[in-house]
């Protein structure tokens, strides 16, 4: 007798895979108040005339300690991803962070407080890789596009929590409030599935087909057999042999890469899974824009916000402005989610960071005509008397389009299975790096080229982003992961599908073919 399939309600597909990342939001508020915690810190230690001070340099290296550590974590997160799993990893990324919170609170010295610093910069970076693999691998094509981007908002939103904490409570008191928040998550941890896929490739496919069940709106295991007949192809596919795939060998011929040392053996997978052309290529696509997105103005002020907020003379109280940066940064977003799903992550990327280059633009010209030369926003007796409306809405116009950028759910689909522990884990690191060497700048080329070269500088890095972007990046919304995976193990240029694009590539071919020889038939 054949088993009748049963209906699963969209809504009830979309609960169970919303709830599943519940885990992963609370860890990616952790996340957000992590790496805007040091903005808070900043205006109250720089120059301070009691308890901990920082001076000018000093500031500079707190502020873009955390991301110098970030790499770090970053390399340990590859192969705790792979061994632990993502549930497991999950868990564990999160203890550096409650020592960090205690240490926070309990700095005694500039020393205790970068160290406390430096913790939050390594567990943020070992977070990197399971936070963009498990919503990514978890979800369905229809709704990863939107449950990626929604992950933003989580982000924002423990940078909200960070920066209001920081105007009613001091430091040190909000340092040992955040502490709450890995402990929840480790709670949490506890009661989400495993990813279907890292089962499969650990022969677990009870359990595999366990998670898959409950990822898909607690369905019956006959409502979600062809796809997990298709996971279990891409299993078998993914299971063979690394190092003999790379050097073409036949499937009859036995493999002798298990009899290699160990260390050997680990080298050869290193170099066949990462100079896979399926994981090159979109390294190095995603590589690019976390340098565009991350170079194109907000991310190398925000250490220094609170200071740059009263250098442009802006009309509020810059605390409460940096407040209110947290809550357009969850707005937008939200938004962003909503929009990706109808308007695809290419088209989103594109007007975002051209928007936040001409934003940055246009701070440029403020600064150079309205602000006197000598204004420096790590000296506070620069800073200028007369305040404006201006500089306040053009600044929110920058976060409001810096938020609009994707690159880490980019992050979330691009790799291959092989490849995504450690391709995600090295990605990281480097963006983490690109982080580190923007906020440390930040201050030689505003001491250099005063703050209105400074943000011309961050336009021209956003224009050229946006050009670049254009021809290199493909749409991947809606798209399966292996589908992504085939378009890059493909042999065609990676150009993306755009009419402008496609027009010139036809022109191109028309030429090509007017300019080839006509046979002549003799016959």
């Amino acid at each position: 007798m054949e088993t009748k399939k049963t209906t699963i309600s969209r809504s009830r597909v979309v609960l169970s895979q919303f709830l599943a990342c519940l885990a992963l939001n609370f860890l990616l508020i952790g996340l957000g108040m992590s790496i805007s915690f040091v903005t808070m810190v900043v205006p109250d230690v720089l120059d301070a005339k009691e308890g901990l001070s920082l001076n000018k340099r000093q500031a500079s290296w707190f502020g873009s300690m955390a991301f110098l550590c970030q790499p770090l974590g970053s390399v340990f997160s590859g192969p705790l991803l792979d061994y632990f799993g993502r549930k497991k990893a999950l868990f564990l990324v999160n203890i550096p962070h409650l020592i960090a919170w205690l240490l926070m609170y309990f700095a005694w010295d500039v020393p205790s407080l970068f160290l406390a610093n430096a913790l939050l910069g390594i567990g943020t970076g070992i977070m990197g890789a399971p936070s963009a693999t498990y919503a990514g691998e978890i979800s369905d094509p229809l709704l990863r596009g939107t449950l990626t981007t929604l992950t933003n908002s989580f982000t924002s939103t423990g940078m909200f929590i960070a920066y209001l904490l920081g105007t009613v409570v001091p430091w040190r008191q909000a340092a040992l409030l955040l502490l709450s928040v890995p402990a929840a998550t480790m709670v949490l941890v506890l009661f989400v599935p495993e990813t279907p896929i890292w089962l499969l490739s650990k022969g677990r496919q009870k359990e595999a087909l366990q998670s898959l069940c409950r990822l898909r709106g607690w369905a019956q295991p006959e409502d979600v057999q062809k796809e997990f007949n298709e996971l279990l192809q891409y299993n078998d596919a993914i299971a063979k042999c690394v190092i003999c795939s790379c050097e073409g060998k036949p499937e009859t011929e036995q493999c002798k890469h298990s009899n290699y040392n160990i260390f050997k053996r680990m080298f050869l997978k290193f170099k066949c899974i990462m100079f896979a052309k399926e994981t090159m290529r979109p390294f190095k696509l995603v590589m690019a824009y976390f340098f565009f997105h991350s170079m194109s103005g907000l991310q190398p002020v925000r250490p220094n916000m609170v200071n740059l907020c009263r250098a442009l003379g802006m009309k509020f109280d810059p605390k409460a402005i940096v407040v209110a940066v947290g809550v357009v940064l969850i707005i937008m977003n939200l938004i962003a989610a909503i929009v990706v799903k109808h308007i695809g992550k290419r088209k989103l990327i594109l007007s975002s960071l051209f928007a936040t280059a001409c934003c940055c633009l246009a701070l440029s010209v403020y600064s150079g005509t309205k602000l006197p030369s000598d204004v420096f926003s790590y000296e506070a007796g620069t800073f200028p008397k007369q305040t404006e409306l201006l500089p306040v809405i053009l600044f929110m116009m920058l976060v409001a389009f810096t938020s609009l950028g994707i690159p880490w759910i980019l992050l979330s689909e691009m790799f291959p299975f092989k490849s995504r522990g450690i391709a995600t884990s090295l990605a990281a690191g480097f963006n983490y790096l690109i982080f580190f060497l923007g906020s440390k700048t930040n201050y030689n080329l505003e001491s250099n080229f005063h703050i209105h070269g400074t943000f011309t500088i961050y336009a021209i890095i956003g224009f050229i982003g946006v050009v670049f972007l254009y021809f290199f990046l493909p749409e991947t919304e809606r798209k399966t992961l292996v589908e992504i995976e085939a378009f890059y193990k493909g042999n065609q240029k990676i150009f993306a599908d755009d009419f402008f694009i496609n027009s010139f590539r036809k022109n191109k071919l028309r030429n090509q073919n007017a300019n080839q020889p006509m046979l002549v038939n003799r016959d």
